[in-house]
């Protein structure tokens, strides 16, 4: 990345930063990260939400709570679902590195299972209609190794090696969705 200066205040650049005028620094720079600074992006955002929804005269119809769940997806994941909806490439669905995976998944605290949604599809959030309409495809990346399971968010695909024992794939897929990182600011 590059380094932008920005003047908080004309000629701010020029002036020190202190005791008397830290109160006023704080307040400018606050203002610039969380209003002035984000104008372009938010302004991009309204003007796509708006047209999803119809233009701003649709907006009074919407509940506060149905706004969250259009901007944010839906807050329940039904990984009941998602498995449903999986698809597969190189296994047929019935193998039992397969049903370790599900097991695995389900038996997952609903932190473990969000990293497991952030590692498979690059966010932790269930697109609106549920994990249901999110594609994923759960792809045998060989046989069995102590290599991690990895996953190409782009596409939603989970590249799944056919591990010998649950045990393992729990503990390489454990060890994979608790240490990745991604492409996103934390």
């Amino acid at each position: 990345g590059e380094t932008h200066t920005v003047d908080l205040k004309p000629g701010g650049s020029q002036l020190p930063v202190t005791n008397e005028n830290r109160e006023e620094y704080v307040s400018l720079y606050v203002d610039e990260v969380l209003n002035r600074g984000v104008t372009e992006k938010f302004d991009a955002f309204a003007k796509g939400f708006l047209l999803l929804i119809g233009g701003g005269g649709a907006l009074h119809i919407f509940r506060p709570q149905e706004v969250e769940r259009l901007v944010c997806g839906t807050p329940h994941l039904d990984f009941k679902a998602l498995e449903r909806a999986a698809k597969y490439e190189g296994y047929n669905g019935s193998e039992d590195v397969i049903k370790w995976l599900w097991n695995t998944v389900h038996s997952y605290g609903i932190e473990d299972q969000k990293h497991f949604l952030k590692f498979l599809s690059g966010s932790d959030r269930s697109p609106i209609g549920g994990l249901v309409k999110l594609p994923i495809l759960i792809q045998r990346a060989g046989s069995d190794t102590n290599r991690l399971p990895t996953a190409h968010t782009c596409f939603n695909t989970l590249l799944l090696p056919q591990y010998s024992s649950e045990q393992k794939l729990k503990e390489r897929l454990t060890l994979a969705i608790q240490n990745a990182v991604g492409f996103g600011l934390q």
